[in-house]
């Protein structure tokens, strides 16, 4: 009798722990579940972004000659939107992280669910680290851009709130033959990372999607 008392006490206490780590699953769950749905809102924003820069590289890169004679109309505005770069990519990675630092990770019980989250976090992680890799290009792209264009103007270009506006004027540029040729090729090693980062997006936002999609159908969550 007594064995079976402490047998049946070992069960309902391997019960419970089984019951709790459950529990523990889907609240993870549900957490990544937010986290994926303001990654997929931050993605879809840059998918836009990224189709205007794309535009605004094309725009440069085709009136590139027009710079001999000063840089005007759209190709001058179009030329602030790839100066200023991009905004940063955050990853909303508070679930993940918990999940393999603290070791939780081997409460997802469902591999397929735990090799998609992986590979979502593998490829978030690498969306980054090319925008990083971009952000070089551009830091390289002013450098050479401050050898032509004049600051005065670019900032008489600017309204209070930062916004950029076409000038009636057409301001002279510093005509460097050497600069121009260096411009035009960080241009174009812009226009290849942009288009890259482009179709890493969509990519990605895919995969948020599809790994959303996955967690709602296996966990019976919205």
């Amino acid at each position: 009798m007594l064995f079976l008392a402490v047998f049946c006490g070992f069960l309902a206490e391997n019960f419970r722990e089984h019951q709790v780590e459950h529990q523990r699953e889907k609240q993870y769950i549900r957490s990544l579940i937010q986290d994926i749905k303001t990654d997929t809102a931050n993605i879809n924003e840059w998918s836009a972004w990224y189709d205007k820069i794309t535009a605004s590289c094309d725009t440069v890169l085709e009136k590139f000659d027009s710079l001999q004679n000063n840089f005007s109309g759209s190709a001058r505005v179009n030329f602030f939107y790839v100066l200023d770069g991009f905004p940063d990519f955050i990853y909303t990675d508070r679930t993940m992280q918990q999940l393999k630092n603290a070791g939780n990770l081997r409460l997802i019980r469902k591999s397929n669910v735990s090799d998609s989250i992986l590979a979502y976090d593998v490829a978030s992680r690498s969306y980054i680290w090319l925008n990083q890799e971009e952000e070089k290009i551009i830091d390289t792209y002013r450098s050479v851009a401050e050898g032509i264009f004049d600051g005065r103007v670019l900032n008489a270009m600017r309204d209070a709130d930062n916004n950029v506006y076409r000038m009636d004027s057409n301001p002279p540029l510093k005509q460097d033959a050497d600069a121009l040729f260096r411009l035009n090729y960080r241009i174009h090693m812009l226009t290849v990372y942009n288009r890259t980062l482009r179709r890493d997006t969509r990519n990605l936002l895919r995969r948020a999607t599809s790994l959303l999609e996955l967690l709602q159908k296996e966990y019976r969550l919205k």
